[in-house]
């Protein structure tokens, strides 16, 4: 997922040079077909040999362009330096028209406005300082004539008043685009994004609505005939007279398909869920519950360590307690794969604001990469070896089922950090039923 992100990146940025490449090209011939146009109408128009040359000069460039772009490496400097060499041509063309007097300064704005688009907000601003620095030197240095004016003849006297303000309102164009430019492009970004995020939540419901067609039917097919067999071999283990290791292996066969059993619940509440029967439960004592489920099973043992406040706390919320149970029990079962070694699982409630209560569950394990972590919700996606990818995704729905929100943080080697946090509600209006509070001592 991370690499697709990256090409995708690079993708886009090799469109968005590209882009620049053609409108520099569209621009420059426009000036050209402009500078023809006048020059067949009017007697009066600025030296047309070192238009023609910078225009000229302009297409070399953009040939030279074309062929780093082909070659695809490098592109943010290939921008840079596209938008650094434009200023310079584009302050070359503003002085063979006169400076303040002619007509060019505008085209600085476009050099803004492409930086903002294909770079970066920073750079936008980059590039406004940058033309706000050619154009100031340049007016400067042409009203002391330290540098002559270009067709001195044809441009009259200015006084230093009228440069000065000239100037203030030529620097406040170019820092107001960049801040118009680059607060829209944060928006169309954020849109982006959005839209992307939009895709990957259609892209998981088409995923449960055709595993939805075929859970009735697996449900059928595959739950009764199990129940069936536990059922049966449960009879023969209590009738027969068995040796240990047969009693072994009938027991594995009867923890076996209750754990096939279990899976099975999981892809049906996955993909076709019921509707809840919602009261007041202690979330604290679900968690509880569950652990004690997980200890007595072997799943929880002595190489684990289960710390936080959850034990100290009473937890008032309105909502499914099996629900809540399938949501404590997949993510604990998830943190003790991270830690096949062992470890620590801290899980602590706070109510850091009085309509909302967080769930902080923390391991120690080994972490995820940035793809597994992208990927973590997606049904039948799996971190873990021979892993279902069934039990997270289950736990995105329950908690989008309450309108609540989950974070991820985690780093390789160092744990993850799961942080739900679901809005406080109540039957009939959405108020504090009990706050976290602690438990009474006995």
């Amino acid at each position: 997922m991370q690499k697709r992100r990256e090409t995708e990146e690079i993708d886009t940025k090799k469109k968005d040079i590209l882009w620049l490449i053609l409108l520099r090209l569209i621009i420059v011939t426009s000036l050209v077909v402009s500078a023809v146009i006048i020059q067949y109408s009017t007697s009066v128009f600025l030296p047309l040999n070192s238009f023609y040359y910078l225009i000229l000069l302009f297409y070399v460039l953009s040939v030279i362009y074309f062929i780093f772009y082909i070659w695809g490496k490098y592109l943010i400097p290939q921008a840079y330096l596209q938008i650094f060499f434009d200023l310079l041509l584009i302050t070359a063309l503003v002085y063979i028209s006169g400076g303040l007097q002619g007509s060019f300064y505008f085209l600085y704005i476009l050099g803004i406005i492409a930086a903002s688009i294909v770079l970066s907000k920073r750079a936008a601003y980059l590039t406004a300082a940058l033309s706000a620095i050619f154009f100031g030197y340049l007016v400067v240095l042409m009203y002391r004539r330290i540098i002559p004016s270009f067709a001195p003849e044809e441009i009259p006297e200015i006084s230093l008043g009228l440069v000065i303000n000239n100037i203030f309102i030529a620097w406040s164009a170019f820092f107001l685009v960049a801040f118009l430019m680059n607060y829209l492009t944060g928006s169309l970004q954020k849109t982006r994004d959005e839209l992307r995020l939009i895709q990957k939540e259609l892209e998981i419901k088409n995923r449960l609505a055709v595993a939805g067609e075929v859970s009735a039917q697996l449900a059928h097919e595959i739950r009764n005939p199990l129940a069936a067999i536990s059922g049966s071999v449960q009879v023969l283990k209590d009738e027969l007279n068995l040796h240990e290791e047969q009693k072994d292996l009938m027991n594995i066969i009867v923890k076996e398909s209750g754990r096939v059993s279990r899976s099975i619940e999981q892809f049906l509440n996955l993909a076709s869920p019921v509707k809840q029967a919602f009261s007041s439960i202690d979330l604290s004592a679900i968690l509880e519950e569950t652990v004690v489920l997980l200890q007595s099973g072997g799943e929880l043992n002595g190489n684990f360590r289960v710390e936080g406040n959850f034990k100290s706390v009473h937890v008032r919320y309105f909502g499914s307690g099996s629900q809540f149970k399938q949501l404590f029990w997949n993510i604990i079962k998830n943190s003790l794969r991270a830690m096949p070694d062992g470890g620590t699982l801290t899980v602590d409630f706070n109510q850091e604001k009085k309509d909302e209560i967080q769930l902080r569950m923390a391991d120690t394990g080994k972490g995820m990469t940035e793809e597994e972590k992208e990927r973590i919700f997606e049904p039948f996606y799996s971190g873990f070896e021979g892993g279902q990818g069934i039990g997270m995704a289950v736990v995105h729905r329950i908690v989008g089922d309450y309108k609540g929100e989950i974070k991820i943080d985690s780093e390789l080697d160092k744990g993850t950090e799961i942080v739900i946090t679901l809005p406080l509600r109540g039957p009939g209006n959405p108020r504090i039923l009990k706050s976290v509070k602690k438990k009474k001592d006995g």
